[in-house]
């Protein structure tokens, strides 16, 4: 599937996100070949957010490891990379995954490997000091999955970094892990001629043993 860069500016460093041609994406999935919708090939105004939070709060994730899960086109791991020590950039699908490669190469980022992980089944033994997830929390079905993921990643006193619009919808998911809440920051986007406001939480343990 064919691409083209586009061009994004954060905290004065500019980073070119492969995304692919929309005739290209129109065609692969009338003709069947995507497993499912793709919602990967756009980057939502929760990857910007993001993105542009971590340019900001680089120490954060200075010389930390760092994983993105259902990271799509993988944005804020381009950008978390030249902070990081080393980024996991994951999805799903493979499809996302193939364009992130591209990415990381035009930004001659080499500290990124991209997996396949799928965060309904996420690996036991995948431990890491930084977990970024942007626009995760939209569907009720999947907050169970969610709370469980958090409560691990939380046992483990990794620093989780959420980034989500702010949805009524989201509301109640985000509200039950405000207590780990240490930072937050909003962020005005637009969306064509829509307003997108998105929240970025940083959620962390305190209690250490």
């Amino acid at each position: 599937m064919r691409g083209r860069f586009s061009t994004y500016s954060f905290a004065g460093s500019n980073y070119q996100l492969y995304t692919p041609v929309t005739k290209d994406l129109q065609e692969a999935w009338m003709s069947g070949s995507l497993k499912d919708f793709p919602y990967w090939s756009k980057c939502w105004p929760s990857a910007i957010a993001l993105s542009d939070f971590i340019a900001k709060n680089q120490a954060l994730i200075q010389d930390k490891q760092v994983l993105e899960l259902a990271a799509g086109l993988g944005l804020p791991s381009l950008v978390a990379a030249r902070f990081a020590k080393n980024v996991i950039t994951s999805d799903y699908l493979s499809e996302p995954l193939s364009f992130v490669k591209i990415s990381a190469a035009e930004n001659n980022i080499t500290n990124i490997e991209t997996r396949i992980i799928n965060w309904h089944n996420q690996p036991s033994d995948l431990l890491v000091d930084i977990v970024l997830l942007s626009d995760v929390n939209y569907n009720p079905d999947d907050f169970e999955t969610l709370d469980r993921l958090f409560s691990f990643f939380l046992q483990q006193h990794t620093l989780i970094i959420l980034s989500t619009p702010q949805r009524i919808m989201a509301r109640s998911f985000v509200e039950k892990w405000l207590p780990f809440k240490t930072m937050q920051e909003e962020f005005m986007l637009r969306e064509g001629e829509e307003e997108v406001w998105v929240s970025v939480l940083v959620l962390e343990r305190r209690d250490r043993e």
